[in-house]
């Protein structure tokens, strides 16, 4: 059994896990619903989070793709730091609705860039 494609599809599949969870809470935060609030809500995401990120380390360690060896490996990265920060201010830290919905959407379009950046990575 080798550990790259089982570790790949965890990788995917929590990814997909962690975009559903972002969209239906900045639904719920658009929608003024109380479903942000409750203790699931707040823990779920960082499990998937913590899963997506092990997956994502021993990928790393597996196919030998490093950050600053690979541009689209530091690409990744950086998009990702983006995409979390944008999502503390879309669900958090933006001080109002505004500020949310504008920084929801760009963490959409930073997801999206993501993706893109590993489909388009050059094949070796």
């Amino acid at each position: 059994m080798e550990i790259y494609p089982i570790t790949k599809h965890i990788h995917m599949m929590f990814a997909g896990l962690s975009l559903l969870g972002f969209v239906i809470r900045g639904y719920w935060m658009i929608s003024g619903s109380k479903m942000l609030n409750a203790k699931p809500v707040k823990i779920l995401p960082h499990i998937i989070d913590t899963v997506l990120l092990i997956s994502a380390v021993v990928l790393v360690i597996v196919t030998g793709y490093y950050p600053l060896k690979f541009d689209w490996v530091t690409l990744k990265i950086l998009l990702l730091v983006a995409y979390i920060v944008l999502g503390t201010f879309a669900l958090k830290r933006g001080k109002t609705k505004t500020i949310k919905i504008v920084a929801f959407v760009l963490a959409l379009v930073t997801f999206f860039a993501i993706y893109g950046t590993v489909m388009h990575k050059p094949s070796f």
